[in-house]
Order: structure tokens, then sequence, then C-alpha cells
């Protein structure tokens, strides 16, 4: 059993201790996140969702959880309006149904090319397909 470190500099406090592999892959992934023009941080759920709401379908954005036990949320424009779906991250990976990466905005890729041929279908958005 490894003790978990301390967050390292420039990380949000909201993040719950992980072993230090953890933070390397939190770390590295935020900051790709943070250089990418789709990351809000900070950004609640309705306020994404208004923006999202003047957006064309499948415009999305990933910002910060307000769940504690996730760190990061995907906002989707679907054509029933806005939806929100928890990014989780379990074991140095992050994960979104059945996909998983150790980079979220790789993970993203990796949604956007497979959902172009097979749809997720999640209970949260009532059954509808996400493309």
């Amino acid at each position: 059993s490894v003790l978990p470190s301390p967050a390292p500099p420039g990380l949000p406090d909201r993040f719950r201790m992980f072993r230090s592999c953890e933070w390397e892959v939190l770390e590295r992934s935020l900051n790709i996140l943070q250089a990418s023009d789709f990351y809000w941080g900070p950004l609640s759920v309705g306020e994404a969702h208004a923006k999202l709401q003047r957006e064309p379908v499948g415009t999305y954005l990933v910002r910060d959880s307000s769940q504690g036990n996730c760190l990061f949320s995907l906002s989707v424009r679907m054509p029933t309006g806005p939806v929100s779906l928890r990014i989780s991250f379990q074991e140095g990976y992050f994960r979104l149904k059945n996909w998983f990466s150790d980079c979220v905005v790789r993970l993203l890729e990796l949604v956007v090319a497979g959902t172009r041929n097979n749809p997720l279908h999640f209970d949260e958005i009532g059954g509808t397909p996400l493309i």
C-alpha cells in the first residue's frame, strides 16, 4: 500500500487524494485539458447547459464535475437539449461507458470516433443515442 502524496502545486484542492502514479496521470491530463479550447473548468451544470443550448447538436465541452466523487463532466448538446455525463477516474484511467484512457482528451477522441458508427445509449439521457 502506498500513502497518497499531497496535491502538487497548481492542481485544484477539490481533488481527492491520489496515489503518486495517479497524480502524474491527473496532472498530465489536466495540463492537456487546460490547453484545449473545450475545457471550461469550474462551470456549473446550469451554465454549461445554457451555453450549449445555443449550439449545434453534437457540440460538447468538458468542465469540472460538481459531484465530489467525480473529477470531470462531459456536457453535450443533444437533439433534445444539453445533457451532462460524468467522466470517472479509477485506477489511473478516465472512463466513459466502455471507453477508457489515461488522458481525458484521448478518451474524448476515442468516444467521438467510436460513436460515429456505434452510438452510445445512456440511461442518464433517456436512452437517446450519443453520437
